[in-house]
């Protein structure tokens, strides 16, 4: 269990993933932070990320590694294809 609040996890988060974005902006490929839940990063890939063989590796190996290292082990990161952001509740609950 994560031993944060949503609301205590967000604004940590966000400065974690501001080391991640210049990696993804050196491949034209960009993030934008969805929000946290239940304690799962909800992120949507951008850019050249969007629909590209490696992003899930991006994903895991890339942005989950880095919140994991700054913050806690068991952090989640999850990506929403735009349109889908719907979806947050239904996953974070699952």
């Amino acid at each position: 269990m994560i031993p944060f609040t949503d609301e205590e996890l967000l604004p940590v988060v966000e400065q974690s993933l501001e080391k991640v974005k210049p990696m993804l902006a050196l491949d034209g490929g960009g993030m934008k932070l969805l929000g946290v839940k239940n304690g799962k990063v909800f992120v949507q890939l951008q850019g050249a990320c969007v629909g590209c063989s490696a992003s899930n590796q991006t994903l895991k190996y890339g942005i989950e590694r880095q919140l994991r290292m700054d913050i806690h082990p068991e952090l989640e990161v999850i990506n929403l294809a735009e349109g889908s952001e719907h979806l947050m509740d239904q996953i974070a609950n699952s």
